[in-house]
């Protein structure tokens, strides 16, 4: 094996693990904001650590393929997708770890009240979420496009919750004026998760850029969609 293939492989097994503990760390984060379940909030917060000192492991990495082995074609395409999938995935870890704190500053006599859960739709929105992590892992561990693809249209029901939250939102603490706090708090839960599947979308454009160098950046969500 070549020594550049070898710096390859070894990168993308470092994207791999940092994408399974994005993984866990969003998963639990959830799981501590459904059952407000303080201690896992807590230990969300404190790998956050574990997920920085990936991202600059990955990023030194990338710069350093590029730096000494000049990549060209389908290597350099995998390499600047790298590095880009690096930052967005840090960037969801940063997402699990505001969502832990909001956990965690909720007062022990506001509970999230399930009403709240089931209105908003946010057990819903958080499992499309991590349906959409799991696939473009998937896709990338395949290296399929048309795996990728497919996040493309799961965006779409995340974007049409987060567009209703605001009125039932508003709704909710109109009938519930003394739960005020933790509608307010669950609005901008509902509006980072918006974010995240827009991250989700952003790896998918990367993982599709490396595998069939197609620039999807700047495509609407119904060419996107009708692409593949």
């Amino acid at each position: 094996m070549k020594v550049i293939e070898h710096e390859i492989v070894s990168l993308k097994n470092s994207v791999s693990e940092m994408w399974s503990l994005v993984h866990q760390q969003i998963y639990n984060a959830g799981e501590a904001m459904l059952t407000g379940d303080k201690e896992l909030a807590y230990k969300v917060i404190s790998r956050e650590r574990r997920v920085n000192a990936f991202e600059l492991k990955i990023d030194s990495d990338c710069e350093d393929i590029i730096a000494l082995y000049a990549p060209v074609a389908i290597d350099l395409r995998f390499v600047l997708a790298m590095y880009k999938i690096n930052t967005n995935l840090e960037r969801l870890g940063d997402f699990a770890e505001s969502i832990a704190r909001f956990t965690c500053n909720l007062p022990e006599s506001e509970p999230i009240d399930p009403q709240l859960i089931k209105e908003t739709r946010v057990q819903e929105m958080l499992d499309q979420l991590l349906e959409m992590i799991s696939l473009a892992q998937e896709a990338f561990d395949k290296e399929s496009s048309e795996i990728a693809s497919r996040i493309f249209i799961k965006d779409n029901l995340i974007d049409e919750i987060n567009h209703h939250s605001t009125t039932t939102i508003a709704k909710y603490i109109e009938q519930h004026p003394g739960s005020a706090l933790a509608g307010l708090y669950m609005a901008g839960v509902i509006r980072k998760m918006e974010r995240f599947g827009d991250h989700c979308t952003n790896i998918a454009e990367e993982l599709i850029f490396y595998l069939d160098a197609k620039v999807m950046k700047h495509m609407g969500k119904t060419e996107k969609e009708t692409e593949k």
